[in-house]
């Protein structure tokens, strides 16, 4: 039983072979039971369609049907002896046909099962590149159809692994690298304990720290741990906010930050936090490379039912073929840039997946190199 219990094949070919068994047991006992009572009713209507004489004639007739009573139950008896004869031969046939048809179809049915049983050992020992062929409409082909798109996620989420892993220590390495250059060259004397060398060293640390903490935010996004506060607030005081916390560094830079709000309050169902924070991300971003003499504009209109906020710039652009790599983790559009002035890396990502959880999107437009680029995201109505 526990062999039968852990082998389908096995589950299958039994299952076959019962029905034709049942099937089979069913004709047996039905037949035993119904031939009599129909040879009988035959047999009946053959003796009044024979009919019965009178005297003499009638006495020889009546002997003559006691004879024919006679052989009529010897000829019973020998036809119910040849159907029962043909019957376990037919039984024993059938199951022997039975056994072979259920072998056949157990087999063309656990072929594919064994193929992705194979494949997701494959898939399990780390080849993410494994699939199985499908071919066909059946529920089988639509297992190894979604088989294939598991596959496919497994794979991606593989590679973005690795991909974070070697991001992750390439953005470390750079601050460790720093305080290790500034702290041997204290401890060589080569360079001066000064306030601007400890300063130096503040700053890397801050940004490790930086970097440290928008690898913690990213992680709880990613894994829809935010907890998000929503509640109706107006979204032109949300832009006010964050362009007033920005406009220092704004003016330092010699770019203008201007903004284009409706008359009419446009109130949002939304964490006021977490807006801000994406408000603040995509704004610095468009500062950071937005070149002196530039504008960023923020603006803000009601289309479709949803608040749709826009940050346009008149900086650097994004070619067409980074569009779509834009908010992934740590993709810069010049692989040659650094990030001594500029964020983790990551501040893209983050912000797309917290408009997500407030169930709206983001995306990213420009019209080429140079060209400006603008960031627009929804956010639904309050009611």
């Amino acid at each position: 039983m526990k062999i039968i219990r852990s082998h389908l094949g096995i589950k299958l070919f039994l299952s076959y072979f019962v029905v034709i068994l049942v099937g089979m047991s069913v004709i047996g006992i039905t037949t035993k039971f119904v031939t009599p009572a129909a040879y009988a009713r035959h047999l009946s209507f053959m003796e009044s369609q024979l009919g019965t004489g009178t005297g003499q004639g009638a006495m020889g007739q009546g002997h003559g049907q006691g004879q024919g009573v006679g052989m009529m139950a010897d000829f019973y008896n020998n036809f119910q002896a040849t159907f029962n004869e043909s019957l376990v031969i037919a039984v024993i046939a059938a199951s022997l046909v039975a056994l072979i048809v259920s072998f056949v179809f157990s087999r063309s049915i656990l072929a594919p099962v064994g193929v992705m049983m194979y494949a997701s050992q494959r898939i399990a020992d780390g080849h993410y590149d494994e699939r199985v062929q499908s071919h066909g409409n059946d529920e089988l082909n639509q297992l190894a159809g979604s088989f294939n798109q598991m596959a496919d996620q497994l794979e991606q989420v593989e590679n973005m692994r690795r991909r974070l892993i070697g991001d992750v220590a390439h953005e470390l390495r750079t601050p460790l690298t720093a305080i290790k250059g500034y702290a041997e060259g204290l401890m060589d004397n080569v360079l001066p304990a000064s306030a601007e060398t400890y300063q130096q060293i503040h700053a890397e640390s801050e940004r490790l720290n930086r970097l440290v903490d928008d690898l913690q935010e990213l992680s709880r996004v990613e894994s829809h741990a935010t907890q998000l506060d929503v509640h109706p607030v107006d979204s032109a005081s949300l832009i006010k906010t964050v362009t007033k916390r920005l406009q220092y560094q704004f003016d330092e830079k010699r770019v203008t930050l201007s903004s284009s709000l409706p008359r009419e309050p446009i109130h949002i169902l939304a964490d006021e936090g977490r807006v801000i924070q994406v408000l603040t991300n995509l704004i610095g971003n468009a500062l950071q490379y937005t070149p002196e003499n530039g504008n960023v504009t923020v603006s803000i209109e009601r289309v479709k039912g949803e608040a749709r906020i826009s940050v346009r710039d008149t900086g650097v652009g994004i070619p067409p073929e980074h569009l779509a790599k834009i908010f992934d983790r740590f993709y810069r559009v010049d692989k040659s840039r650094t990030r001594t002035r500029g964020g983790s890396g990551i501040g893209l990502t983050i912000a797309k997946h917290l408009v997500e959880a407030h169930g709206g999107k983001l995306w990213a437009e420009s019209a080429g190199e140079n060209k400006g680029s603008v960031f627009t995201f929804t956010l639904p109505l309050a009611k």
